[in-house]
């Protein structure tokens, strides 16, 4: 008797009033990930099913959701490792477009905020900058964020709180200020200590817990509201 995976798939249809539940059994042998399953029922039994994926490498970040209450990459989650039945459920604090697919542009426009590129400002085209590796290493770990969104979903404070930045943008903005070729660093500093920028984080940790990259967003902010102060005492230009 071949063994089975019972899936719980919590979707919605804009074109219905309220979420709704649908249970499925899949083949243990054909699938390995949460993601195989979903692809599988897609392809068989629910074929109006939406979801996002795209790399299935845990490279692009587009298949994050809640998996047994947890924010995950289901390409990274496999159904062996799971107790009981499979809950899935689309990643919190974002509007529900459809299913498990959400909307992510407010996210978006808040990483404009932080000013998510580097400026060299030099005077010569094609004029290369140095970089030895302990400059390098100030901004390595940072600069490993995908765009998942796992850390937005499991911040508690977005909850409550749908105007603060978000640890995504600020990890973004923390490296692109340790970058020694920016030079565009009071600029972003300006974006990220205004109202609803990184003061508002209580420090939680949860989105360092899900980051499935090990960015650590929580440092990145701390080490971000220290930099704010000494931003503001120099005084914003």
């Amino acid at each position: 008797m071949n063994q089975k995976h019972n899936i719980v798939i919590k979707r919605y249809d804009p074109e219905k009033e309220k979420a709704y539940e649908v249970k499925f059994e899949v083949d243990a042998e054909k699938v390995k990930t949460v993601l195989d399953a979903l692809i599988l029922l897609k392809q068989s039994v629910a074929n109006d099913l939406a979801f996002r994926f795209a790399c299935k490498m845990g490279i692009c970040g587009s298949c994050g959701a809640i998996v047994n209450g947890k924010p995950v990459l289901m390409c990274q989650t496999f159904c062996r490792d799971l107790t009981g039945p499979i809950i899935i459920e689309p990643l919190k604090n974002f509007r529900i477009v459809k299913d498990l697919v959400v909307d992510i542009e407010k996210v978006m426009n808040r990483l404009r905020d932080a000013l998510p590129y580097t400026n060299f400002a030099t005077n010569k085209a094609y004029e290369q900058i140095p970089q030895n590796p302990d400059q390098y290493q100030k901004f390595i770990q940072a600069s490993q964020c995908i765009k998942c969104m796992l850390c937005h979903s499991a911040c508690p404070l977005l909850t409550t709180n749908k105007k603060f930045m978000g640890p995504m943008p600020a990890a973004s903005g923390f490296r692109y200020n340790q970058d020694n070729r920016d030079k565009i660093s009071k600029q972003r500093m300006n974006s990220m200590t205004s109202e609803d920028g990184i003061y508002g984080c209580n420090f939680v940790g949860e989105c360092s817990n899900v980051c499935p990259k090990n960015v650590d967003p929580a440092k990145c902010l701390q080490k971000l509201k220290v930099a704010g102060v000494l931003h503001s005492v120099k005084g914003k230009k």
